[in-house]
């Protein structure tokens, strides 16, 4: 790895740290970024020594979304790649984030749009620099959401208000987003990546395998009837209740000690 690379990866406490790495044209998705994020995220999945993720860019933008000289480009040369992204790229990375088996946290230091802000509203949770901003330009360029933002969006801040976000394309600043369940902490530009930090470092030290198991029940309990929900929360729990980390749990507030949890 080395800092031309356009996406950059760290490893600490238990937390891979993935940086999207074109400060120059605020991060904006290359072909390049989105092939080497997509097998970030899978290779994350896959390492059991990955316990939490965080998603951040470098420079002024978290991520502008497609790069559009890229798109224009291919589009102007009658290549078809462009048309074939949403089904080779956006799709598989929001399936990648939204199905990791452990937390994902966006530490989203600037100004986030299009794809970008999708792959921060597909996260389990945001932190957001409060230089940050949000937007879902789509229909600016003739287009409609992708990247999952029709489905993750309206769940963070209903139907309404995502309504108005794409139709209006109105830039929705760090405060406003805080306010309306966009995010779920604001903290100054320079304190950013260290609180992305600690918060991830907590989760990584947390009990992994209940955390996959409750991402996967919110995510169904979203769409279900009661019914579903009741019956995927039973499933869980008794898996869960055979872990190691539940027997470590219980032990540990008996002892009145820290548990300390292993995943398993």
């Amino acid at each position: 790895m080395t800092t031309d690379d356009v996406l950059l990866a760290a490893d600490a406490d238990g937390v891979r740290t993935l940086t999207l790495n074109r400060p120059k044209a605020y991060n904006s998705l290359t072909i390049e970024l989105k092939e080497r994020l997509l097998a970030a995220l899978r290779d994350a999945a896959a390492d059991d020594t990955v316990r939490a993720v965080v998603l951040t860019g470098t420079g002024k933008a978290f991520c502008a979304g497609q790069d559009l000289k890229e798109h224009v480009g291919l589009l102007q040369a009658g290549d078809p790649a462009p048309l074939r992204t949403v089904a080779d790229h956006y799709n598989p990375i929001v399936k990648a984030i939204v199905d990791m088996p452990k937390p994902v946290i966006a530490a989203v230091n600037g100004p986030a749009a299009g794809a970008g802000a999708a792959f921060a509203y597909a996260s389990d949770l945001r932190i957001a620099a409060e230089s940050s901003n949000f937007l879902m330009a789509f229909a600016n360029v003739g287009l409609g959401p992708d990247s999952g933002a029709a489905w993750t969006l309206q769940r963070l801040i209903g139907y309404g208000r995502a309504a108005e976000l794409m139709l209006l394309a109105r830039t929705v600043d760090a405060e406003e987003a805080q306010r309306i369940g966009l995010v779920g902490e604001v903290v100054a530009d320079a304190e950013l990546a260290q609180r992305a930090q600690t918060v991830a470092a907590k989760l990584a030290a947390g009990p992994t395998v209940a955390y996959s198991k409750i991402k996967g029940v919110l995510t169904l309990a979203a769409e279900s009837t009661l019914d579903e929900a009741l019956a995927a929360e039973e499933e869980a729990q008794g898996a869960l209740g055979k872990t190691a980390d539940h027997t470590e749990a219980v032990e540990a507030f008996v002892a009145k000690r820290r548990p300390n949890f292993t995943g398993a």
